[in-house]
């Protein structure tokens, strides 16, 4: 153990040493192909006996570089399955010497016998970003997008499917670098439809630059969809099996000429999840005052697929256009029964209720796309356009009854029925321009128009003594949502020595307009804001450096938060948007060091947020009559409130202890201060906090792949009480069989049932303690099977791009 972290106290303080050597630098190709060869091994040899002086693997592009005292060496290029290339007569002085590009060349004859183990690390550390390759974690089995976001690190989804990124929910959502509309209108329906085996990797970006999309003050998670890269015909075939309710398949093929690429993905799951929530309620208003115990069992899932669908054409080296297609469509049966036990302070019985909801939901998604990439003789000098067109849809049909009474005589009191109708389009029309000079100089810019239209028809009816249906007038009207972003952007980077720089301005200019249609309500937001950004590399040594950046981010109030009308669910507690709020604005500081070493890396990170007109959900309670009975109603709706400051530091590792043992965690504390006042009331909140994760996968040859991970999330105050802590164990394994061609996985999430949400809600006129669970113990198992293909590939696992889109990636260039 002690002889593991050598390397790691060595490269710490071993950096003086390194100031008056020199670099040599390359690009490793695939003579046939032109692919980068990623991992490659890169040694450096000296004298008569070749003897190895250092090394080094090529990165996801087949870059590498190694540094060395000056002096006379010959470079070795090795990788599995290929000719080795030696390149003699090298000649260091104190500058660097590039090499160029270096070809290798299939070796045919062992060609067929060679069989790579290795497989992409499941977390990559980057200076800008960190990639979670999703698929290779065991726990993912059988896993929606919600539930796989909610396994990293950092990331947290809460019981409504919102997601939150060091303890922020503003943060932005895309789908292979775009927006999308897989993760449905509300930028969280769609989560959980969208299918994890469909997902290659996510990448968080925690301080995006001024190339990215403004959006999202915490920062970018971009989900990265899988895309075959190799000729021929290749694919995969996998099913799976699990309880509660879970039962899916999905198909990934690839066609790949020198000319052209076609991929198709369709996958089909139906699933079942439910949930189970109570609550203990104390009210004392004005005039009305008791308790109410409250327990709600739900049920939700359905039917749901998914299809992709796209063409490369590659006119020539330089040329590239891609024609792609998404279409998602999902059927649900949702149903809720929530129990009211109502008593005075005292203790007295007053009544109890039962409300129903039965809601069948009807979801599509489309959305087409062209892509055109156009590059150069001059190497890292491209032109990038594209144009998007999306359409969604979206009705939720429900019948809501409440009866009263105990079970051998409930008597029907209320009935009421809703009808939620949603339509979204959007056009997406982007271009981004990359001008390289000098020697690591680099011009960047691009324009990017967004138009979006929402509208929304919700009604709520009950019925009447005689039969008739009227409708609720606070609960019923039309909204239309209309939004226009209008963005353009200029970045300078350099690199001079062991300091990197980058400079940006992005302007937006926003033009959103609300408007209900049956009361011809309208309010309109116009403004334009500037967002600067900065970053400022050192690099220690090859191994390990230091990054400071700035940012400057805004969070504008989406659909959900704008919508007046909502779920009517459960009539008791109802959550609305609210038409007037405003955009919050954040500065965002952080500070990071990186180190890797040969068996793994670290990173530290510190960071600062500073949020005007931050957006806080408030909650307050009021008495109405529900049927025969007066009640009180509690209603929750976001606020903006006054200031937000959040301090933090975030610490990052992996290490593989042993070839068949890694492991990896992460540990995120912050502090957040937020001040602001609603309806006279002071929202304040000064709460300390913090986040960690664990994940230790072992081999055991020729048995099973083991993966066993847990998170824990500590208490947090709010401005109305305070969140409990919450954590899970998962546990997954795997065993390749049909020579390596196929895979079983059985997968365990929350293995002691304790993933579970709690809180507590604190007013002058209202207590809650409160707790949901969204499904149980999930136990799944799949089975995947590869065309063409062995797991490990037999030409290694290779990044980036090769000509043709990759959808995401490094692109998201905005």
């Amino acid at each position: 153990m002690y002889k593991s972290l050598l390397p790691l106290v060595l490269c710490l303080f071993s950096t003086h040493l390194l100031l008056a050597q020199g670099n040599i630098s390359g690009t490793v190709l695939d003579a046939e192909s032109g692919e980068p060869l990623e991992y490659t091994t890169v040694s450096l040899l000296q004298g008569p006996d070749s003897t190895l002086v250092t090394g080094g693997y090529t990165d996801n592009q087949g870059n590498f570089s190694i540094s060395a005292d000056p002096g006379r060496y010959m470079v070795k290029i090795q990788f599995v399955s290929y000719d080795a290339k030696v390149i003699d007569g090298i000649q260091l002085g104190s500058s660097n010497k590039n090499l160029g590009k270096i070809s290798l060349s299939p070796n045919t004859s062992t060609l067929a016998e060679v069989v790579v183990e290795g497989q992409k690390e499941q977390m990559v550390l980057e200076l800008d970003k960190r990639v979670f390759n999703v698929s290779q974690d065991l726990s993912n089995t059988g896993r929606n997008a919600s539930e796989v976001l909610d396994n990293l690190p950092s990331v947290t989804v809460d019981v409504d499917g919102n997601v939150s990124l060091r303890g922020s929910g503003n943060v932005r959502i895309l789908v292979d670098g775009k927006p999308s509309g897989l993760i449905g209108i509300g930028d969280t329906d769609g989560l959980r439809t969208l299918q994890g085996d469909a997902i290659e990797r996510v990448e968080v970006v925690t301080n995006p630059s001024a190339r990215y999309d403004a959006e999202g003050s915490a920062g970018i998670i971009n989900i990265v969809l899988k895309k075959e890269k190799k000729s021929g015909l290749n694919g995969s075939f996998t099913a799976n099996v699990g309880t509660p309710e879970n039962y899916g398949a999905s198909i990934n093929l690839n066609y790949r000429q020198s000319w052209m690429n076609f991929f198709v993905n369709y996958g089909v799951n139906y699933r079942q999840r439910p949930g189970q929530g109570s609550s203990y309620q104390r009210f004392n208003n004005q005039d009305t005052a008791y308790v109410t115990l409250r327990e709600n069992d739900r049920i939700r899932g359905g039917l749901s697929n998914n299809i992709r669908v796209g063409t490369d054409f590659i006119f020539n080296e330089y040329n590239t256009l891609t024609a792609s297609l998404l279409y998602n469509v999902s059927e649900q049966d949702n149903n809720t029964d929530t129990w009211y036990r109502d008593y005075t302070l005292d203790n007295e019985f007053l009544r109890r209720t039962l409300r129903t909801d039965r809601e069948f939901e009807d979801e599509e998604n489309q959305e087409y796309e062209l892509y055109y990439k156009r590059t150069y003789q001059q190497k890292g000098r491209e032109l990038t356009a594209n144009v998007q067109y999306r359409q969604s849809g979206e009705i939720e049909d429900s019948d809501q009854n409440e009866y009263e009474g105990f079970d051998e005589n409930m008597m029907p009191t209320l009935f009421q029925r809703s009808l939620n109708d949603e339509n979204e389009k959007q056009w997406l029309i982007q271009a981004d321009y990359v001008h390289p000079f000098l020697e690591n100089a680099k011009f960047e810019t691009g324009l990017r128009n967004t138009l979006r239209q929402i509208d929304n028809a919700y009604n709520v009816e009950q019925q009447q003594e005689s039969g008739e249906w009227v409708n609720l007038p606070g609960f019923t009207n039309t909204f239309a949502y209309d939004e226009n972003i209008y963005a353009a952007y200029a970045i300078l980077s350099n690199k001079t020595g062991k300091w990197s720089y980058q400079g940006g301005l992005r302007a937006e200019a926003s033009d959103i307009t609300t408007h209900l249609i049956d009361t011809d309500t309208k309010n309109d937001k116009d403004y334009l804001s500037l967002f600067p950004s900065a970053f400022l590399t050192y690099s220690l040594s090859k191994t390990n450096s230091l990054q400071a950046s700035y940012s400057r981010r805004i969070n504008r109030p989406g659909f959900r938060s704008l919508n007046p009308f909502s779920s009517y669910t459960d009539a008791r507690n109802i959550r609305t948007g609210n038409p007037d709020l405003d955009p919050e604005f954040t500065d965002s500081y952080e500070f990071g060091y990186l180190l890797n070493y040969p068996s793994g890396n670290v990173y530290f990170g510190a960071y600062y947020r500073f949020t005007d007109d931050v957006v806080e959900r408030v909650r307050w309670s009021e008495e109405d009559v529900v049927g025969s009975d007066t009640v009180v109603i509690t209603y929750t709706r976001p606020e903006n409130l006054s200031t937000q400051n959040a301090y933090g530091f975030e610490l990052n590792g992996s290490k593989d202890l042993f070839a068949w043992w890694n492991i990896n965690a992460n540990m995120n504390f912050y502090r957040s201060i937020t001040e602001g006042e609603f309806r006279g009331e002071a929202l304040d909140a000064d709460t300390y906090t913090m986040s960690g994760r664990f994940t230790s996968k072992w081999k055991l040859a020729g048995l099973f792949d083991v993966q066993m991970s847990g998170f824990y999330r500590a208490p947090e105050e709010t401005t109305q009480g305070r969140r409990k802590a919450l954590y899970a164990i998962d546990l997954g394994a795997t065993r390749d069989i049909l020579q390596k061609k196929g895979t079983l996985a059985l997968s365990v999430r929350d293995m002691f049932n304790t993933r579970k949400f709690r809180y507590e809600t604190i007013t002058d006129t209202l207590y809650e303690d409160a707790e949901f669970q969204w499904g149980v113990r999930q136990i799944t198992l799949s089975f995947t099977y590869r065309l063409n293909d062995i797991k490990g590939r037999q030409r290694g696992e290779r990044g980036g791009r090769d000509g043709g889109y990759d959808g995401g990636g490094n692109d998201m260039d905005f």
